[in-house]
């Protein structure tokens, strides 16, 4: 039997909040989910990490001074677990079967994360949001999808974003700006192109998973990428 194909696609918590700049905007719920609902149709085990920058960032809630980094982090990682919530719930508004793991116990919202368990939900063509970062301040949710989609045998992790790809330069500054089709490790390390943070980036390197960088508001444009290895991404590699 042939082996599915199986990614873990990464939201940013902005991108949920759409112009608003914060909250959750259920439109782009209902949009995301269409999108990945198209995937599991397709026959495609679909992992996904939300960042949770739509309603608090532990960086910057620890920039006062009042609030601990540490803390700051916690609090971020309860941010995900809202966004992991509301996008369980457009999934399966979508008709999706989709569960929540979290990596900090919340057993009255979610399953509590655990690999084997996870896998098996993919298998069984359920979608799987991972909540609550890695459990651990001081690690970025970039750093979770990276890690998730190592543990789970991700064929490769997705950026989503609202570019649709790496660029030699900012391409919001430079009208002559290129994308770039392929860029290795350890140019993406070393040039600083904030594809995702260094540690992400370290950590698909050890482990060989090539980082998909993607627009995730042109529609049908995911389905294209996993399915046929077309549209317009970049492959960091």
């Amino acid at each position: 039997m042939e082996k599915k194909k199986r990614v873990l696609v990464k939201f940013s918590g902005e991108a949920l909040a759409g112009e608003n700049g914060f909250g959750i905007e259920p439109k782009i719920l209902s949009y995301i989910a269409e999108e990945i609902a198209s995937l599991l149709e397709a026959g495609i085990e679909v992992g996904i990490v939300i960042g949770g920058g739509n309603i608090i960032r532990g960086v910057s809630a620890a920039q006062g001074g009042v609030i601990r980094r540490t803390s700051g982090d916690y609090m971020g990682m309860l941010a995900t677990v809202i966004n992991a919530v509301a996008m369980q719930e457009a999934l399966e508004h979508s008709g999706v079967d989709v569960r929540v793991q979290s990596a900090i116990e919340i057993k009255e919202i979610c399953e509590s994360y655990i690999y084997r368990r996870a896998i098996r939900h993919l298998e069984k063509g359920r979608v799987v949001i991972f909540a609550a970062g890695t459990g651990n301040p001081f690690f970025t949710t970039d750093t979770t999808a990276t890690l998730r989609a190592v543990e789970i045998g991700a064929d490769y992790v997705i950026k989503a974003t609202k570019v649709d790809g790496v660029y030699d330069k900012d391409p919001k500054k430079y009208p002559d700006a290129k994308r770039l089709d392929t860029i290795s490790y350890d140019a993406a390390l070393a040039e600083n192109i904030k594809v995702m943070d260094d540690t992400a980036i370290a950590l698909a390197k050890d482990n060989r998973l090539p980082i998909i960088v993607c627009n995730m508001f042109k529609a049908g444009n995911l389905l294209e990428i996993v399915r046929d290895g077309k549209g317009v991404f970049s492959v960091v590699r």
